[in-house]
């Protein structure tokens, strides 16, 4: 079966469950009308909460996009989230352009850098590549340090510059980070019912009948990964734009393990509510913890056994002896 066949098998179904569908748009487009007119009700400290808020869950799709699509789980995006908000930082200082100009910049910088990571690692899988990942969320800091006349060192640079001059800047944070998070979350609709999405899908759950129509695994993974950590760049410049300042201390290893948990409490799906669900989580239970002190990522750990033995409960109860739910 062609590629373009599975692609067309996909749009049947999709036609089949049309109500659901239909729910599904209804209930998206009233999300976003809702939130678009949050302002108009609320301000100061909650649209900056939001402005994040929408920059992470962008972020937790890009660790999503790499499971669903590749199969494998990634530790160190913070890499490339960091790579995206200095981009934005760098390009201001440097050459006082605004995140018009920077905010593609990011994206080319996060493809090239995941493309670069992904070619020599195409043959790692598992545990193996998380491993990987891992290292570079633990050189990060190192490297945000070491470039001091580049990075700011410890103190990080500011961003400044608006993009509409005469608005607030609370506003400009929080529309452009709704605005493109909608226009992402469209795209990796589109791109799952696409050819290229099936292919990717194709090579994970079936690699010998994807190689027989002439789609290696490896190219799949090097094509995920590249994708995967372009939108983690994306989301890094969001990030640098909507808190205005970028810094080591932001981008740590625990940086890249929050970004998992968010992607498990958002199960892993690719849709507005649920990247919405997963960039609240890592957002604001930072914020609302933050007297807990070391104890932030135990609590996290706890959250991600909780989620992760939540949803599939149905595969555990297999399990136990019939009866015993009883």
């Amino acid at each position: 079966m062609a590629v373009s066949d599975l692609a067309q098998a996909s749009t049947a179904r999709s036609s089949a469950g049309g109500g659901r569908v239909e729910i599904a748009r209804f209930t998206v487009l009233a999300l976003v009308a809702v939130l678009s007119l949050l302002p108009l009700l609320a301000g100061g400290f909650l649209l900056y909460s939001l402005s994040l808020c929408f920059a992470n869950a962008l972020a937790v799709l890009s660790v999503s996009m790499l499971v669903r699509y590749g199969g494998e789980v990634s530790i160190g995006h913070s890499f490339f989230v960091a790579l995206g908000a200095y981009a934005v930082a760098i390009v201001e200082h440097r050459l006082g352009l605004s995140i018009v100009v920077s905010l593609p910049l990011a994206v080319l910088l996060g493809a090239g850098a995941g493309f670069v990571f992904a070619f020599p690692s195409r043959r790692l899988s598992g545990i193996y590549l998380a491993v990987a990942t891992m290292a570079l969320a633990l050189a990060l800091p190192e490297i945000l340090i070491g470039f001091e006349k580049l990075t700011g060192g410890f103190e990080g640079l500011y961003i400044a510059q608006d993009l509409i001059p005469g608005v607030a800047k609370s506003l400009q944070h929080y529309y452009v980070a709704l605005l493109v998070l909608v226009l992402v979350c469209l795209a990796l609709a589109h791109f799952r019912k696409s050819a290229q999405g099936l292919a990717l899908l194709m090579a994970q759950a079936q690699p010998r009948a994807a190689e027989a129509m002439g789609i290696t695994r490896s190219w799949a993974r090097i094509s995920i990964f590249t994708l995967s950590a372009a939108l983690a760049s994306l989301a890094g410049a969001l990030t640098g734009f909507a808190s205005s300042t970028v810094s080591p201390n932001s981008f740590t290893f625990f940086s890249g393990v929050f970004l998992l948990v968010g992607s498990v409490v958002s199960l892993n799906r690719l849709s507005l509510p649920a990247a919405l669900v997963g960039g609240a989580f890592i957002t604001l239970v930072p914020t609302y913890l933050a007297q807990a002190g070391d104890w932030v990522p135990i609590l996290y750990g706890v959250a991600l056994v909780v989620v992760t033995l939540g949803a599939n409960a149905g595969d555990l109860r297999r399990f136990l002896p019939r009866g015993s739910g009883r």
